[in-house]
């Protein structure tokens, strides 16, 4: 499996658990504001990881493969 066909994978398994949470804390299913607090902490670290994953694969796009050729007839 490529990586960035891993990646992505990771990436789509962040945003159903993202939305999870999310949910969980719109439908009122929160009892206690640690519980709250907690879920709110795995969002936005949920969140983060998401970021650093889609600007790995971003990079990834705007570099590609570069081959270097060297001209050795100017050298």
């Amino acid at each position: 499996m490529q990586l960035e066909t891993s990646i992505n994978r990771l990436i789509k398994y962040l945003n159903r658990r993202i939305e999870e949470l999310s949910l969980a804390v719109t439908t009122g299913g929160i009892d206690t504001m640690e519980k709250y607090n907690y879920i709110i902490g795995q969002i936005n670290a949920l969140e983060a990881t998401k970021q650093e994953l889609s600007n790995l694969l971003e990079d990834k796009e705007q570099h590609g493969t570069v081959i270097k050729i060297d001209d050795k007839t100017t050298k």
